[in-house]
């Protein structure tokens, strides 16, 4: 099978079902979203981070494979046969409970801080950027996703944050105050 398959040369897409969207619907906006932040994970990832949170974000890396075909699949066909492609409320939290342990090992907030740091922290600060927008491309579509993807998202903009602070905090960079 070749990788090129022209069917969206005239741009459209296909979604989950068959059905064909323009490249520019709101749909497909959303989850090309959701993939870029899933390659600033990846980015992230490939920044010489800390072993443990490389980990963290190869599972969140799975969970935006399953959000994006959930944002691909309007008619929710896919989701009841794959379970991997379904994220619950058990997932929100996982990331909660995550949020909490990486909070364990930071000084406390004081003041805002400036993004950047080690090259993973920064990656994590961008990544948190691009799921606030990805956010708000999901808070827009019509008719609703289900909730538990929002409630996800936002936990996971939260979760970002958190780890851009312990990747800069591990890797002994200083946060900037502002």
């Amino acid at each position: 099978m070749k990788l090129y398959t022209r069917t969206g040369d005239a741009g459209d897409t296909s979604l989950f079902g068959g059905t064909r969207a323009r490249k520019d619907d709101p749909r497909v906006d959303a989850y090309g979203e959701v993939d870029e932040l899933n390659a600033w994970l990846g980015l992230a990832r490939a920044s010489a981070i800390d072993p443990e949170l490389a980990t963290d974000l190869q599972h969140l890396q799975r969970d935006l494979f399953a959000l994006g075909a959930q944002l691909a699949d309007p008619a929710d066909k896919i989701a009841a046969r794959v379970t991997k492609a379904a994220l619950v409320d058990d997932d929100v939290a996982r990331l909660e409970r995550l949020i909490d342990k990486m909070e364990d090992e930071l000084p406390p907030l004081r003041r805002f801080i400036l993004a950047g740091g080690a090259p993973a922290g920064a990656a994590l600060h961008v990544a948190r950027t691009v799921c606030r927008r990805a956010e708000r491309r999901i808070v827009a579509l019509d008719p609703p996703v289900d909730p538990v993807l929002l409630r996800y998202v936002n936990r996971l903009s939260d979760l970002l944050f958190v780890l851009a602070r312990v990747a800069n905090h591990r890797a002994g960079v200083p946060e900037i105050e502002w």
